[in-house]
């Protein structure tokens, strides 16, 4: 589908006549006379323009072009920009610890880095110097040492739209680094547009927007699920788009007050910290009909909240499991009656459904043989699907690891039901013994309201070690052992001030970091051979 190309997508849409109207929480980075709404026709020009900016530094076909500032849509558009011209595009988030952004950018050898000057400012002040890590460097905000303003290439005219072939290296992404350093991700046309955005680009039956929609998300931007989200979510032309930069209720209400959506979709994290807005007088999401949650499994009272939260008379949530090696895996809908029972032993939302009809196939093996085992076993999840990345950057041999012919090893552990439905269980780094620390989690939050993050970090001597955020960083000792009473034996629960958690972009506690910092050099109970 060449029209779902990034580097031609708004002019495809500009030429239909696509009405759409964009609403951004925040001007873009890109320099725009700090506009926070725009046309189609003009997303288009725009991205024209940075398209001749990218070629005014010297960006020539199939070079990478890095991309790392502020979290906000523009990382999309700068990835149109450069794949309009024929280069490759890395999205890597501003938010990753600076010896994380020195690794990653020394693996991708990029011909440019495209910055701020405050995130050159905020890099090199805690000791990495990213422009040394690529050939140049251009600063969308304001001149920086070692790198080109973009003042010095504004005008330049962009080259003709450069086709590549469907094989050909379209975009590189990083995943979300949970467990370790992120992996970069590099996907082809044929795996990123034909295999995950066109599909997206249907109009299912109730879990598609519509022409009257306003659809809003509220993302990281570095990552690939953005730029499939663009490519999909315009292509079907809703009336408005409003695009979020963080998840902050502060800031989040008031543009999504303005803007009341149809359809919202965003991070089980943005889910988490909006849930006081679900619940006041003057809760944004009333008119929501579909709720989308990526990324991540999301917890039971979460789902309940925003459920209750909209007016309308049968709202769907539609949990979607996947990786950004592989795209969409699974998919299963949640209505009311779905989260109604509270405080289960075994909370829904670890059922994650099935697998995409026609487009995904999923099997449980041994970790150790990887032969399969029996509906109803535990064990390794493997998929197989088309839209499996090309591969590693600066890791190739990391991708065979993890391969077994065409079977793509998840790193998760989980059970298929007889029923063919995927229970989701663990990472296979993070797993504790006995059972789940995933569906421990989720009862915690269920049966401790208070609860703002639970992680279970597991060890291969002792207890695992629930971590807690609470509201108001306390936890009354007889709540916690009613809570805990039916679950298998915990340590003494850690209280950690939420903004002490180590997160991702993308709102995940950054698991490694927390045991680094929590259980000195204790010994995960997995391997982490499939991370």
């Amino acid at each position: 589908m060449r029209t779902l190309e990034p580097g031609l997508l708004f002019d495809a849409l500009a030429d239909r006549g696509s009405t759409t109207r964009v609403h951004l929480s925040r001007p873009l980075d890109l320099p725009d006379d700090g506009r926070t709404a725009y046309r189609i026709e003009e997303i288009a020009a725009l991205v024209t323009r940075a398209a001749g900016w990218l070629a005014g530094l010297g960006v020539a076909p199939g070079d990478r072009v890095a991309v790392i500032k502020p979290n906000h849509w523009d990382y999309v558009l700068l990835a149109c920009a450069a794949a309009r011209i024929g280069a490759v595009p890395a999205l890597i988030s501003a938010s990753l610890p600076p010896e994380t952004l020195r690794l990653l950018l020394k693996r991708l050898d990029a011909t440019a880095l495209v910055t701020t000057a405050d995130t050159l400012a905020a890099a090199r002040a805690a000791g990495t110097d990213p422009t040394a890590l690529a050939r140049r460097t251009l600063t969308l905000d304001a001149p920086a040492p070692g790198a080109v303003p973009v003042a010095d290439v504004r005008g330049h005219r962009p080259p003709p739209p450069r086709h590549r072939d469907a094989s050909a290296p379209l975009a590189i992404m990083h995943t979300s680094g949970t467990t370790g350093v992120p992996k970069l991700v590099g996907h082809t046309t044929a795996s990123l547009v034909h295999r995950i955005a066109a599909a997206e680009a249907r109009r299912w039956p109730l879990v598609s927007s519509r022409p009257g929609d306003t659809v809003a998300q509220a993302t990281s931007y570095a990552h690939g699920r953005a730029l499939t989200w663009t490519l999909s979510a315009f292509w079907l032309a809703p009336r408005t788009v409003v695009l979020l930069d963080g998840f902050d209720p502060g800031r989040a209400g008031p543009v999504l007050r303005a803007h009341r959506p149809t359809v919202l979709e965003a991070t089980p994290s943005a889910y988490v910290r909006w849930q006081p807005l679900a619940t006041a007088p003057d809760n944004p999401f009333r008119h929501v009909r579909l709720y989308i949650s990526t990324f991540d499994a999301v917890h039971p009272p979460t789902v309940r909240t925003y459920l209750a939260a909209t007016r309308r008379r049968l709202p769907l949530w539609v949990q979607v499991w996947g990786q950004s090696e592989t795209g969409p895996l699974t998919f299963r809908c949640l209505t009311r009656r779905s989260v109604r029972t509270r405080g289960e032993r075994h909370p829904t939302t670890r059922d994650l459904g099935r697998p995409v009809p026609g487009r995904t196939r999923l099997r449980v093996v041994d970790p150790a043989t990887l032969r399969p085992v029996p509906r109803g076993e535990p064990g390794l999840v493997m998929a197989r699907t088309a839209a499996l990345c090309a591969g590693y950057v600066g890791e190739q041999e990391r991708l065979l690891a993890k391969s077994a012919g065409r079977w793509f090893a998840t790193g998760d552990l989980g059970v298929v039901t007889r029923s063919g439905r995927l229970r989701l269980l663990d990472r296979e780094v993070d797993t504790v013994p006995g059972g789940s620390g995933a569906e421990i989690e989720d009862v915690l939050h269920d049966r401790l309201p208070e609860v703002v993050e639970a992680v279970v970090l597991g060890r291969a001597s002792g207890p695992p070690l629930p971590v807690l955020a609470t509201r108001d960083g306390t936890l009354a000792r007889d709540a916690w052992c009613r809570a805990v009473a039916d679950l298998p034996p915990l340590a003494e629960p850690a209280l950690v001030p939420l903004d002490l958690l180590p997160l991702t972009a993308t709102g995940k506690v950054r698991r490694q970091e927390l045991r680094d910092r929590l259980l000195d050099d204790a010994a995960p109970y997995g391997t982490g051979r499939w991370t």
